[in-house]
């Protein structure tokens, strides 16, 4: 299909896999979309920054990246940001279409239904749409598709006069007549107030009027404050709407003071907002902010997960408010059609947006048309077709999951062993995104179908970097289809899924081989746990492990907190829990844990835990696991006492060696063994030899997660 995306301040039409439909989401076949004439220009400016600059408008994604500086090194750091602005991001967020297919939960819409779509992580500007349901709404029958793809953008206006509240025969002053402006005084009318409107460019007040706009009124022309005292019999407005974006301060200051006392101003745009205590304490004015489409919006159980809110409770969320602006669409109260400045076909896309950025006669908004194209729903591009047939006794691979971690560290790996595997496909759930990870990485094709990999009789091994919950059910069918395969961890979050996993070797002929199965159980593989194995190899008796993870804190609304994650305890802390069985090599025998009961609500039960396995050869490991800490602290440190030795690793850069002549270890970065473990896999699949990690320690790691989690759970 075909997708528009903000490539390095440049606006392209590429070709990638379309979406597939997941349970509570739809596919949407996309007849228009609208494009944000503000949002998406300021996006595209900013694309074209370097990254100094970037880093100094976004401080928190300036220190995400270092800490991966800390965690991964600068080369890997580098290489992932230019990578990542190389490879270009979607745009849009409002369209409408026809729903293609409806996945499981959602009942209430069938394929063949017209239906308006909101949302910048879904609505993007592309042939194919997946849209969670709670992001979409019928679309009624008089209203065409042109003027339901602006559904977004009336439902962000129309929670901004929501939150004005505003009466009947108010007066209501709004700032900035472009496309937010121009639908709000429209909605003002429509509540029965009288409406005043302020813009610098007196065509947009004269299309206001057209519309139903009382009275407008350009800044320069006069004083605008004194002209809304004169039009209200010398009262002021009973509340001022700011629609307008600009970086000054006097826009806020200008609308406190138009107010009349006790009167409201509603922050719909962006400016400036040095306040001025003055202007809102004499009148006791209310300052309210308008947050996009309605509740809601950035609440991910809501958009992703489907949990609606009750009426009773939350009348307008961002869906209804949706369908209450199709409705005043269907009933001419709010008209449209004349905001709509152009329209172009999709294909000629670059040339919209060059208009829209036009420095005279830009339009107020902008529509893309799509083609009814029969192949838009192809799920799978060639990138680069000479793969095909890569040097013979190569590992050809699949790459699922082209998310952050994967694209950071192990695809890097892979390429870093050319010796070893031939990248054959990369599969994501957004098109966009595994096109450019498998262009910047060589891949054969890109796909969004993971069955598509397992079908191809040229893919030897897959390598799963997915969420969590999909990791057990995509093993298997990886395994059936006779794949090798590399899962990151958690290589299971439930017992019935481990058993499945278990149960499909238990049932293999012992005289045919079977793929090898292998988790990403990377730290045993670390030259510095290499090297404190190589330490303890002989030792005469058992020993006791103590490791600390200073975890760091992730807000609970994370994914990893939720279903898809499964829990810090069985998402991350699994690692530690095989780490142990490598450096006893022993089955075992008790699992206990304890974890601090949360007095507050900022943390849960798995975000603070130690956790005591004993084994069958005697020795005894504990993990102490915690979000208390701070992160100028190292993350990770091992101490093992065996021998009349202490032996310490120190965040993977240092291992001391302490009561014996053995030498310890040093690194300039840590060193935590993915490209270790990505080469021991890859020499296992190549010439057939013993598994890197044992089934059976494979399968107690993920056990004394389950038993750790009971724990915590039942204390």
């Amino acid at each position: 299909m075909k997708q528009v995306l903000i490539k390095q301040g440049q606006i392209v039409v590429e070709d990638v896999p379309a979406p597939q439909v997941e349970p509570g989401t739809i596919l949407v076949g996309v007849r228009y979309s609208c494009i944000s004439v503000g949002t998406e220009l300021a996006g595209i400016r900013e694309s074209g920054e370097a990254l100094w600059k970037r880093a100094l408008r976004y401080p928190d994604k300036a220190k995400k990246a270092m800490r991966m500086v800390a965690d991964q090194g600068i080369s890997r750091t580098l290489a992932y940001a230019r990578g990542k602005l190389a490879a270009g991001s979607p745009t849009g967020y409002s369209a409408a279409g026809i729903v293609l297919e409806a996945g499981a939960g959602v009942d209430d819409l069938r394929p063949g239904d017209r239906v308006a779509c909101a949302g910048a992580q879904c609505s993007h500007h592309a042939e194919v749409i997946r849209v969670p349901r709670n992001l979409a709404t019928s679309i009624p029958d008089p209203v065409d598709f042109a003027a339901a793809s602006t559904t977004t953008l009336g439902a962000i206006a129309l929670q901004g006069v929501r939150r004005a509240t505003p009466t009947l025969g108010e007066t209501f002053v709004v700032i900035g007549l472009g496309i937010l402006g121009q639908l709000t005084s429209q909605l003002l009318r429509a509540n029965g107030c009288r409406v005043v409107g302020v813009d610098l460019l007196g065509e947009r007040i004269a299309l206001a009027v057209s519309l139903g706009m009382n009275a407008g009124m350009v800044p320069e022309e006069g004083h605008s404050i004194e002209q809304v005292f004169r039009l209200t019999d010398g009262v002021g407005a009973d509340g001022v709407i700011i629609t307008a974006a600009s970086p000054s301060d006097r826009i806020v200051s200008t609308a406190f003071q138009m107010c009349r006392k006790k009167g409201r101003v509603v922050l719909v745009g962006d400016v400036g907002l040095d306040l001025n205590r003055n202007d809102i304490y004499q009148k006791e004015l209310d300052f309210l902010v308008s947050s996009s489409y309605g509740p809601g919006r950035y609440d991910r159980r809501y958009e992703e997960e489907g949990l609606d809110y009750p009426v009773a409770y939350v009348r307008w969320t961002e869906n209804r408010n949706m369908g209450e602006y199709l409705r005043l669409l269907s009933e001419e109260k709010v008209r449209i059609a004349p905001l709509i400045g152009a329209t172009y076909p999709l294909a000629e896309a670059p040339r919209a947006y060059a208009q829209a950025q036009a420095e005279h006669g830009r339009p107020l908004m902008v529509l893309l048309r799509y083609p009814e194209s029969a192949d838009a729903r192809r799920s799978i591009v060639a990138i680069n077709p000479s793969r095909s047939k890569p040097r013979p006794g190569l590992v050809k691979v699949a790459f699922v999951g082209a998310g952050e971690f994967g694209k950071a560290v192990l695809l890097p790996a892979i390429q870093s062993l050319p010796n070893l595997f031939s990248l054959g496909a990369v599969v994501g759930r957004a098109g966009a995104n595994a096109t450019a990870t498998a262009r910047s990485c060589g891949a054969q094709y890109a796909t969004t179908e993971y069955h598509q990999v397992l079908k191809d009789p040229e893919i030897d091994a897959v390598m799963i970097a997915t969420r969590h919950h999909l990791h057990a059910s995509m093993t298997v069918e990886a395994l059936r289809a006779g794949k090798h395969v590399f899962v990151e961890k958690p290589l299971a979050l439930t017992v019935e899924e481990l058993e499945t996993i278990r149960t499909f070797y238990e049932r293999q002929a012992t005289n045919e081989p079977t793929p090898i199965l292998m988790t990403g159980f990377n730290r045993r593989f670390s030259p510095h746990i290499q090297r404190v194995c190589e330490l303890t190899a002989r030792r005469s008796g058992s020993m006791i492990i103590t490791y600390r993870m200073n975890a760091g804190y992730i807000p609970l609304t994370h994914w990893v907190h939720g279903p898809e994650g499964g829990g810090r305890n069985r998402g991350e802390a699994c690692h530690i829990y095989d780490l142990f069985g490598a450096l006893t090599g022993s089955q075992v025998t008790s699992v206990q844990a304890n974890a601090i009961r949360p007095v507050t609500g900022h943390y849960q039960a798995a975000d603070n835990f130690v956790a005591t396995i004993k084994f069958q050869d005697g020795s005894l490991a504990t993990l102490t696991y915690t979000a208390l800490g701070s992160i100028a602290y190292p993350k990770e440190q091992m101490e093992v006492f065996v021998d009349g030795m202490v032996i310490a690793m120190n965040d993977y850069r240092q291992v001391d060696v302490i009561g014996s002549a053995g030498r310890g270890v040093r690194t300039v970065s840590p060193e935590k063994g993915h490209k270790q473990e990505i080469e021991a896999f890859g020499i296992a699949v190549q010439q057939g030899g013993p598994w890197p990690i044992p089934l059976w320690q494979q399968l107690q790691a993920t056990k004394i997660s389950f038993e750790v989690e009971t724990c915590l759970q039942s204390r």
